[in-house]
């Protein structure tokens, strides 16, 4: 898949100059893998593995020690309006009303289109993302999860050809959550838009993604894992856990987080997937000769990496 995907990211490593005596270790290496057009990619890890790091190097800002990262057949060497990116933080220029705030993204992108036009276009996202009626207001005036919406209308008003969140739910309550989640598994449905995404949520990656990279612990963290999602793309967060396949990925994901990535790390793991220079492999829980699958409970329903740190 990695060589023909429409983002290929081939051997990538990331060294921060060290402040001690000796070489620093890489904060990430060797890691590699695509990602196919219309696909949405969650990426799990502890702490410290370097998980922003690729998003960034990925979205241009950041250079990688080594490797390569190609974007539709042609390479990454900085940033691009063909690559939104949405932060954990909104982002947004408090003098600018939400209206304006898009506007000034979209004058960006299309920079030769008439005012009304980038007003249409514009207004036609913030209805997408259901803030229609809230154009004229400043960040100030907005909630949180209204803020991380503007900024996620901001984001596909661009029509990027991916799009890059660094983790932007992490700070709202789990019922705002939940709705934006929603949200984004509308737009993505109807727009088919290539997604990369990190989460420290267990429930959140099961629920968006396609596929779940699993990232070892670093330093010279990589990825040991890819977990095919089996659940049926039309997934909902009121239907989800009656689907037996849940459970199965749940704990796949969660029995990586506790206990394996910390075994990898160690280097005490048996797992070919983790070991320089070899490609992680894809797994789908249940069916690659995974342990019997415990009945987890629904009232677990928002597990995070936080929550099951070694």
């Amino acid at each position: 898949m990695t060589s023909e995907a429409f983002l290929s990211i081939q051997g990538l490593s990331k060294t921060y100059p060290g402040t001690g005596a000796g070489a620093a270790a890489p904060v990430f290496e060797d890691v590699s893998f695509g990602i196919e057009r219309g696909e949405f990619v969650c990426i799990i890890g502890h702490s410290g593995c370097g998980k922003t790091t690729i998003l960034n190097i990925l979205a241009g800002l950041e250079e990688a020690s080594s490797g390569f990262v190609f974007m539709d057949r042609r390479e990454v060497r900085g940033p691009s309006l063909d690559r939104g990116v949405v932060f954990q933080g909104h982002a947004l220029m408090p003098w600018l009303s939400v209206l304006q705030n898009i506007a000034f993204a979209v004058k960006s992108r299309w920079p030769d289109w008439s005012r009304a036009r980038i007003d249409e276009h514009s207004r036609r996202f913030i209805a997408l993302v259901g803030l229609a009626g809230a154009e004229g207001k400043k960040p100030a005036e907005l909630s949180g999860g209204m803020k991380q919406r503007v900024g996620i209308a901001r984001a596909f008003a661009i029509q990027p050809k991916m799009l890059l969140l660094d983790e932007p739910f992490g700070a709202l309550d789990a019922l705002t959550r939940g709705v934006i989640q929603d949200e984004l598994l509308r737009i993505c449905a109807s727009t088919h838009q290539t997604v990369f995404m990190i989460t420290h949520d267990v429930d959140e990656a099961i629920l968006l993604a396609d596929r779940i990279l699993l990232m070892s612990n670093g330093p010279r963290a990589r990825v040991a894992e890819i977990v095919r999602n089996t659940m049926p793309r039309e997934r909902t967060r009121l239907t989800i856990h009656h689907d037996p396949q849940y459970y199965r990925i749940r704990n796949h994901l969660v029995d990586f987080l506790v206990h394996r990535s910390r075994l990898i790390q160690q280097g005490t793991s048996d797992q070919q997937s983790a070991r320089a220079g070899e490609p992680a492999r894809e797994v789908t829980p249940g069916l690659d000769g995974d342990p019997p699958s415990q009945d987890a409970s629904p009232l677990a329903a928002q597990t995070s990496i936080q929550e099951t740190h070694p």
